[in-house]
């Protein structure tokens, strides 16, 4: 510890398998997510190459900020 260094109070360790109940920002930020669906048709895709993967994969994200866009 360096002369300019100093603690103020104690870290206190996580106590393990005890449960809080979620912030009232926590709540909002899950019934904002809840909507939301994802872009990516379901299905197995065999690509040839990781660039083809790439093009579907980016599509699908520019629709679904598209679609965001528009609500």
């Amino acid at each position: 510890m360096s002369e300019f260094s100093r603690v103020i109070g104690y870290r206190q360790q996580p106590q393990l398998g005890i449960l809080r109940t979620p912030t009232a920002a926590e709540r909002d930020w899950v019934a904002r997510m809840a909507p939301a669906e994802t872009r990516v048709p379901k299905g197995i895709f065999r690509y040839v190459s990781l660039q083809e993967a790439t093009i579907d994969w980016e599509r699908w994200q520019a629709d679904a900020i598209r679609a965001g866009a528009k609500r």
